[in-house]
């Protein structure tokens, strides 16, 4: 039997005659098994490859990521195997123009020419950074390829479809109406301008003024090419070709190798024979090489020339873990399963019980898009759906936005505490000034002995596991300071070491033996306990204070809170008003300073632990647009319009503090011109950084 390749050119078609002569030589007949042998497929385009290959008509093709989504979301394929370039499985998404004549700012009313359509590096890169910088406005209503045609005055997209005429206008294939004679604005090499070689050429033939395409063309560029043209950078300057790893709109997977779901083992087996025989290592390749086209005067045949090696994956591993999280989360926003309800809709991630009832209230009380809540069991995995695309947005405190951006997401709003705070964000943009939220120790004033020197062997209660005040900056002051040595600076064991016992929700050991779980609910007091997220009865700013107290029967508590100043005179009122511990006063409580003395919980300007950077809403770079309309919008409606039933920014009526937004939270602050970085802050930045570049890997999976 023989494996069957299907071509996209006469080229190709020679190429792969090529290789089944090769293989014919290195192995005889004798020894060959079933599907040793190889027949070369000629198709019309890559998507009548697809069409082959799921009538059993071919058995694979190697394909843009962007098709092999398709072929495997649209048309029920598999993927098998990735290529490897010198940068790993990634190709950067470069805009090329002639010297002095753009930059990406200016793209609006120019002509373009792209590699081919729902490609990596000639759609969906670009247009997710277009979509993102809102240099191209997209209603969901209408399709992508009409706001793209409004977009550019002509272009040349291969594969696009009849739909926008525009986006084939600069195409020079062959028409007819015969369809299998048909080669204008086609994915296949019959189109002049298709691939990133027709899109190079394009531009160089002075048809567009841009050309979208990945970096592995320029990576050989000659000295003419490199003297005429240049790369446009996302900040508005331009480059050398050369600089294509730091001047670039992103990156994304390149190349994949499908093929029918029941033909994966086969197609495993043939394509690591080939590999073994004829790649950049193979036995054979002084008789035929893989990755090489020059022989047959073409280039990318078969394969792409930059292949290194292909990568077989493991059979049924999920699409979103072939190509990326963040890739495919591109793609759904782009609409690449067609325009689904989720376009529409804005989904928020709630981590509690708690949370889930205020979201439905938020939900049915707007008038703008639709709300949907969508339950997780904390904000790191918040983060991980938000990612993977099954939640759109959720409100993270500064060291999940620290995770957060380094896994990829963006900020779109940030809280705002106080007018003093915002109106600098908002006026100067660039001066970032902290807002008065400050992290506290706070202990009770009868146990007269403690103070922030003697913390160690004590009872802690942390607001959870990764917060800012209560982990990340308290380290600096108590297992930060203790040791200077590399070896020991994985703080989150070090906490175990450091507290006899305490509660820190979402962390382990010794740590959690102080939580109480949903001490009201009766079996779920197991399996909420130490929880990260408000099942815990200890969880945030307010669970701390009840820990501090103890739970209502007196027990469980802990010598010191760590937690943060801004809702603390509300909370120790609202002990006593929810029933949780009756008549505790200010008074009652001292706060721990720097220099060992103590102070009035008034008094947190000048004893604290530091000052922490707002919370912030974080979604993926194509839906910042979406997320910030609907919460303008929301905000309009509901924000501080206190005579309407449902307040945005309260949490008491549901038996808890600080639910999806801080409760000292005046209103939010537009911020998606802002990186994570500049919101949180340098010196925070580089303690998170300290910190999480120390962190066992295991713990911290999502950094990776």
């Amino acid at each position: 039997k023989k494996f069957r390749w299907c071509t996209l050119s006469d080229l190709e078609q020679r190429k792969c005659a090529e290789l089944s002569k090769a293989l014919m030589a290195v192995l005889p007949l004798t020894t060959a098994g079933s599907f040793t042998r190889i027949s070369c497929i000629r198709a019309h385009n890559t998507y009548d490859c697809i069409d082959k290959i799921r009538a059993n008509k071919a058995d694979a093709a190697s394909l843009d990521a962007g098709e092999v989504y398709s072929a495997v979301k649209l048309y029920g394929l598999a993927v098998v195997a990735k290529e490897i370039y010198d940068q790993g499985t990634c190709v950067f998404a470069v805009a090329i123009a002639k010297r002095g004549t753009l930059d990406v700012q200016s793209l609006r009313g120019v002509r373009s020419c792209h590699n081919g359509a729902r490609w990596t590096s000639g759609w969906n890169i670009p247009l997710g950074f277009l979509l993102a910088r809102n240099y191209l406005s997209w209603d969901e209503a209408q399709p992508l390829s009409q706001a793209i045609s409004e977009y550019f005055n002509a272009s040349c997209i291969p594969g696009v479809g009849v739909a926008a005429p525009r986006l084939c206008a600069l195409c020079q294939g062959e028409k007819s109406y015969v369809r299998d004679r048909n080669h204008f604005c086609e994915t296949s090499s019959n189109e002049p301008f298709y691939d990133s070689e027709g899109a190079f050429r394009c531009l160089k033939d002075g048809v567009a003024d841009v050309a979208f395409l990945d970096h592995l063309r320029i990576m050989n560029a000659t000295e003419s090419e490199q003297r005429e043209y240049e790369l446009l950078c996302p900040d508005g300057s331009t480059a050398e070709l050369t600089e294509y790893s730091t001047c670039n709109l992103g990156k994304g997977p390149g190349h994949g190798i499908i093929t029918r779901n029941n033909f994966q083992k086969i197609t495993n087996k043939f394509l690591s024979m080939i590999q073994r025989l004829f790649g950049r290592k193979g036995k054979e390749r002084a008789r035929f090489e893989l990755f090489s086209s020059a022989a047959f005067g073409g280039k990318n045949l078969l394969f792409q020339d930059a292949t290194q090696h292909l990568q077989l994956l493991e059979e049924q591993l999920e699409i979103a873990y072939a190509l990326g999280l963040d890739y495919v989360a591109l793609l759904k926003g782009l609409g690449h399963e067609g325009s689904s309800l989720d376009n529409s809709i804005v989904r928020w991630c709630c981590i509690s019980d708690a949370e889930l009832r205020k979201c439905e209230e938020w939900a049915l009380s707007i008038k703008s898009d639709p709300l949907v809540c969508v339950q997780a069991t904390s904000m790191t995995k918040c983060i991980e759906m938000i990612k993977s695309s099954e939640a759109d947005a959720v409100t993270l405190d500064a060291t999940h936005v620290y995770i957060a951006g380094r896994c990829g997401l963006v900020p779109v709003a940030a809280e705002c505490y106080g007018e003093f705070s915002c109106d600098l964000i908002k006026k100067r943009g660039n001066q970032k000034t902290l807002p008065p939220v400050y992290a506290i120790a706070l202990a009770k004033k009868s146990a007269k002995q403690i103070h922030i020197h003697n913390l160690r062997g004590r009872r802690s209660c942390h607001s959870h596991l990764y917060s800012p005040g209560g982990w990340l900056l308290l380290s600096r002051h108590t297992v930060g300071a203790q040791q200077n040595d590399t070896e020991n600076c994985d703080i989150a064991s070090a906490y175990q070491n450091y507290f006899w016992k305490g509660c820190m929700p979402g962390a382990d050991g010794n740590l959690c033996k102080v939580c109480i779980g949903d001490g009201e609910v009766e079996g779920a007091r197991v399996s909420s306990r130490c929880a990260a997220s408000h099942n815990e009865r200890y969880y945030g700013n307010m669970g701390a204070l009840r820990c501090l107290v103890g739970n209502p029967s007196g027990r469980s508590f802990g010598d010191v809170a760590f937690l943060e100043h801004s809702n603390l005179l509300q909370n120790i009122e609202d002990l006593g008003s929810s029933g949780w511990a009756k008549g505790y006063t200010p008074l009652d409580f001292e706060l721990l300073c720097l220099d060992g003395t103590r102070a009035a919980v008034t008094e947190w300007a000048g004893c604290n632990l530091g000052p922490i950077p707002p919370s912030t809403v974080m979604t993926r770079p194509v839906t910042v647009t979406k997320i910030s309309d609907f919460l303008l919008k929301s905000q309009e409606s509901l924000g501080s319009n206190l005579d309407s039933e449902f307040q945005l920014f309260q949490s008491w009526k549901y038996g808890e503090s600080d639910l999806l937004f801080k409760d000292t939270t005046q209103y939010l602050v537009h911020a998606s011109h802002l990186s994570y970085q500049e919101i949180l802050g340098e010196s925070f930045v580089q303690l998170a950084e300290s910190v999480f570049n120390c962190t066992p890997a295991g713990k911290v999976k999502f950094l990776i």
